[in-house]
């Protein structure tokens, strides 16, 4: 799962291919709707100790023409450099491959999206010997989606839209529809839903409009691995149930726990800590022996001259 905001705007294509064509019908490019998608390495690094490696690349597969590759790019800024790597992945990958390549680029603001269209070009004395069109998706070009009926329908461009919109005045309204739409899917289709919602929380991390996000999510529960709201309800849920367990192991062996003692182990909410406090509990001679590094350890004493 993604872990960030630029990891989000790329990663979304391999995991939901079916935002490809509204994508490429905003773009104006033609995209086949029986398409095929396959995620490609994004590995271009060649022998030599060079490391560069593109976002996202996928095989598209059209039912109407020959397969070409599309190499996704998240750009949150104006980059030095950036272009003569654009121009290498486009290069590399079509030398590779031996089929045609595209290049799009997404972005957050209006100023890198202007930037990231280009043309770059390589060349000197007024010859050019390369030149690399970049497709551009950001705040410009992807629609504004606020009516939760257009969101239901297209789900996986709204969740883009509300990506390139976060830092925009739009912004909250997009996230308030597909909240609304979310919670009306999760009757019919749970797993999508849960995907989206944590999608969301997870790419707009704890920007403006990820707490916003925060605050649209009205439910709780546990969905593994994602560091999310409802994960960490689940496990602080987890953590309040051992330290009962703590408490009770010392109280049937007869080990008094003092008031800060029992604060502690109640409000910690660290599900490992707590896991290892459990397992010192039936053995530690004193309450606060749980909390020490090494409770079977014993104090040195000063050699006797």
């Amino acid at each position: 799962m993604v872990t960030s905001a630029h990891e989000g705007l790329h990663r979304i294509f391999q995991e939901r291919p079916e935002i490809l064509a509204p994508v490429f019908g905003v773009l104006g490019v033609p995209f086949s709707a029986k398409a095929t998608v396959d995620a490609v390495t994004t590995d271009v690094t060649e022998s030599r100790p060079l490391e560069r490696r593109v976002d996202t690349v996928l095989r598209i597969g059209p039912s109407d023409g020959e397969d070409f590759l599309l190499a996704i790019e998240s750009q949150s800024g104006k980059v030095a450099g950036k272009a003569r790597s654009w121009a290498y992945y486009v290069s590399y990958l079509q030398a590779k491959y031996e089929l045609p390549v595209l290049l799009l680029v997404v972005c957050q603001d209006t100023a890198t999206a202007k930037w990231a269209v280009g043309p770059f070009e390589c060349g000197t004395r007024g010859w050019t010997a390369l030149r690399v069109y970049p497709l551009v998706a950001g705040p410009d070009n992807l629609p504004v989606i606020t009516d939760v009926r257009t969101v239901a329908k297209n789900l996986p461009l709204a969740v883009l839209s509300a990506l390139a919109h976060a830092r925009s005045r739009d912004g909250d309204a997009i996230l308030e529809a597909i909240g609304t739409a979310l919670q009306e899917l999760r009757q019919t289709d749970p797993d999508t839903a849960e995907y989206f919602f944590d999608f969301l929380e997870v790419t707009l991390g704890k920007t403006p409009a990820g707490m916003k996000w925060r605050d649209i999510m009205s439910f709780v529960s546990y969905f593994p691995g994602r560091g999310t709201v409802r994960e960490t309800a689940y496990l602080e849920g987890e953590a309040k149930g051992e330290a009962k367990g703590i408490l009770l192991v010392l109280e049937v062996r007869g080990i008094p726990v003092p008031a800060d003692v029992r604060e502690r182990i109640t409000t910690c909410t660290d599900l490992d800590r707590v896991d290892t406090w459990l397992e010192r509990s039936r053995t530690v001679m004193r309450a606060e022996d749980l909390f020490a590094e090494d409770p079977d350890a014993v104090p040195s004493t000063p050699e006797q001259d």
